[in-house]
């Protein structure tokens, strides 16, 4: 079993900034990558960063310059600063993790809401 458990989400006033945390437990022998997508009311989920196992990290255009993806071991951070209502949306955390003795897999966290209001 593989469990990614998101915290840190909360409600915000525009300009603010949240720190969202995401920890991965579970029987885990590889992460090839962790990052975060989110979905807001009636809109399809988007990815927002992501972070590969070398470092890597990419961000979609809406969040380059106030968002900021990082990993420490089994752990991934998206820092949010210059918090816009726009960025209201519930914020999965994502993985793609190889078992031990099993295939990669694609694993979703179940996601926590991040509010920005005044």
């Amino acid at each position: 079993q593989v469990q990614l458990v998101e915290s840190g989400g909360g409600l915000v006033q525009p300009g603010g900034s949240l720190r969202l945390s995401c920890a991965a437990s579970g029987n885990i022998q590889t992460i090839y990558n962790m990052g975060w997508s989110r979905q807001a009311p009636g809109k399809e989920r988007e990815l927002v960063a992501s972070v590969t196992y070398g470092d890597n990290s990419n961000y979609a255009d809406s969040v380059k310059g106030r968002f900021t993806i990082s990993r420490d071991k089994n752990t991934v951070y998206l820092q949010m600063n210059s918090l816009k209502p726009e960025d209201t949306a519930v914020y999965y955390c994502t993985s793609r993790i190889a078992r031990f003795g099993g295939g990669p897999l694609n694993y979703v966290g179940r996601g926590t809401q991040v509010t920005v209001s005044l």
